[in-house]
């Protein structure tokens, strides 16, 4: 037996200030919107609810009295603030209303960068050696010029790869001092740094639930476009800006040339860092590859991009699944999750 009355929840407070300058801010709809309709083309009934800014309890309470099947949640903020996405996420587990994705404590173990980090090397899983600069005063550390550079700095609390530019990679301490200090004055959110993996970025999906978990055909990000002397990372422009060099340098392929000994690392590493964050029905795990062939995990995605045209639908067509046949995969995993309780 599978679901029959899916809500697509989705944000709708979305603005500049928050997404940043070069982000469709209609995107989010459009995605929404195209869930939706492969929901529908998959045989469900569905209605589509947006969460705007104050009106948190009312659609709550608009959920309960609906009543559907199961929510298909996609919101990454609550109040406008993406800090918060954790907690909608609890909310709709303390009115009792089943959805699909990450519970809160996942949420949360992947938005701030710092558990996300602890986790990984608690459970022994190769991540970056790195160091979490709360503040200015942090950067005055002397231990920063003994760190073995290159090393890369990110914010510890956003995606989408906001606030990551080609000064990201830095090569000293003068330099990430500098960087780190421009982040935090720009950000207003500590920095984490972590050393530099030089070598290939792959990109792991995942479907499923304990036993029945599968990953998906892998990805990387092709930078042979990328001109010379430049970083080879994914940063905000070469997601955002369509006119910018990075853009045309961060191609997502199909992993290319990789042996079965690679593959099987990057694949055991991925599933190794799912199960320590405990996520749930879909996601994404980020790795860099180094010279030795060994997979570190630079990010844990618990809820990433699932439009038509994202990295997740590619790796699912590479696997034969078509949009309708991933998404509604997606429901019944979700699904098949809630029955178990």
């Amino acid at each position: 037996m599978r679901p029959s009355r899916i809500t697509v929840l989705y944000n709708t407070d979305y603005d500049e200030e928050l997404t940043g300058p070069g982000i469709d801010v209609s995107a989010v709809e459009i995605s929404a919107r195209a869930i939706a309709a492969a929901l529908k083309d998959g045989g469900f009934t569905v209605d589509m609810v947006g969460v705007a800014g104050r009106d948190v309890f009312e659609v709550l309470s608009t959920l309960r009295t609906s009543a559907p099947d199961i929510v298909f949640n996609l919101c990454e903020s609550m109040a406008g603030d993406p800090c918060n996405e954790p907690t909608f996420a609890g909310l709709l587990d303390l009115f009792g209303i089943p959805y699909t994705g990450a519970d809160l404590p996942a949420l949360a173990a992947c938005l701030h960068k710092r558990r996300s980090k602890d986790i990984l090397v608690g459970r022994g899983i190769p991540t970056p050696p790195h160091r979490f600069l709360v503040d200015v005063a942090a950067l005055e550390d002397p231990a920063l010029e003994a760190l073995d550079y290159p090393w890369f700095l990110k914010l510890a609390h956003e995606d989408a790869s906001i606030g990551i530019t080609e000064e990201n990679r830095v090569r000293d301490a003068a330099a990430l001092r500098q960087r780190a200090r421009a982040m935090m004055a720009e950000f207003d959110q500590p920095v984490l740094a972590e050393r530099y993996i030089e070598g290939r970025e792959v990109n792991v999906t995942l479907l499923g639930n304990g036993a029945d978990l599968t990953v998906l055909p892998l990805h990387e990000i092709d930078f042979s476009a990328m001109p010379a002397g430049r970083p080879r990372i994914v940063s905000y422009a070469a997601k955002w800006e369509e006119d910018h060099v990075d853009y045309a340098g961060t191609k997502p392929v199909p992993l290319r040339d990789a042996t079965p000994a690679m593959i099987a690392a990057c694949e055991r590493v991925a599933c190794a860092a799912w199960d320590a964050h405990g996520l749930r029905d879909y996601a994404r795990v980020d790795l860099r590859i180094d010279r030795d062939g060994t997979p570190w995990v630079i990010d844990v995605n618990p809820n990433p991009d699932i439009s038509p045209d994202a990295g997740v639908a590619r790796s699912a067509a590479v696997a034969g699944l078509s949009y309708v046949q991933l998404i509604t995969r997606i429901t019944e995993i979700a699904w098949k999750r809630v029955q178990r309780r």
